[in-house]
């Protein structure tokens, strides 16, 4: 008998997290918990490692969606959340931040991310999909690192320096830079940008002509095309982050 999670069993677990599926594309919705808009918190931040440990393991999940709610896809963070003052905090942050990064990379099938909105806290999250679709208002930031004083870990400095180059990626990280969706889509940080009522059913169309793919194909291709950025995190994201607590605990 298969002890794999099965979706009835971890649909309702999240508070921050919205999980639907329909012919097998499962469309990962995060939000504050009332239905806004997510803003990144403590809890929002643990529920995102566990539940994408969830969705790679159950594999009735052929193609997912990762989207957000109302205007923005995550516009804003409560650092008051956070137990930021001792290596104790830290140390449970950089355990479950690794956990968030890594085990979204370990879902082994195509990943669609649906940007409805400003995405203004941890953009590399949604970054990590296979394919963006974003809207035309949409905004990228990486604002409570170094803007906050803090090093910009959590794998904004690997993600960052992957999608645009050390140039561009030091200058973004480094300034304080929003992107655009025009900037962003010639950088190469997204591939479409298109009004934000068709936001998501662009995505759908494009996992529904993923889904119908042969299985196997699907999924070793997630494999193979994510090997180099799985090093890269593999190699670098505890590096940044244990840095990160460094440079916070002298605040």
């Amino acid at each position: 008998m298969s002890i794999a999670p099965k979706l009835s069993e971890y649909a309702t677990k999240y508070k921050h997290i919205k999980l639907e599926r329909e012919d097998g594309i499962l469309t990962v919705t995060v939000h504050d918990g009332n239905g806004g808009s997510f803003i990144w918190n403590s809890q929002g931040h643990d529920e995102l490692a566990y539940c994408f440990t969830d969705i790679a393991c159950d594999r009735e999940n052929q193609v997912v969606i990762l989207t957000g709610t109302g205007d923005a896809f995550c516009g804003a963070i409560d650092f008051s959340s956070f137990s930021l003052g001792t290596a104790a905090d830290w140390s449970h942050i950089i355990f479950e931040g690794q956990r968030l990064i890594s085990n979204l990379m370990e879902i082994d099938v195509p990943v669609i991310s649906a940007i409805n909105g400003p995405v203004l806290v941890h953009p590399e999250v949604p970054l990590l999909s296979d394919i963006t679709v974003a809207s035309q208002h949409t905004t990228f930031q990486d604002s409570p690192h170094f803007p906050s004083g803090i090093v910009p870990g959590d794998g904004a400095h690997l993600v960052w320096m992957h999608i645009l180059g050390p140039q561009r990626g030091r200058y973004f990280l480094l300034t304080d830079q929003k992107l655009d969706a025009k900037q962003a889509l010639d950088y190469g940080v997204i591939n479409e940008v298109v009004p934000q009522d068709q936001v998501l059913p662009r995505a759908r169309a494009l996992a529904q002509d993923l889904a119908a793919k042969p299985e196997l194909a699907r999924r070793y291709a997630r494999v193979v095309l994510t090997r180099e950025i799985k090093r890269l995190i593999h190699d670098e994201l505890g590096y940044g982050i244990t840095h990160e607590a460094l440079a916070a605990l002298s605040l």
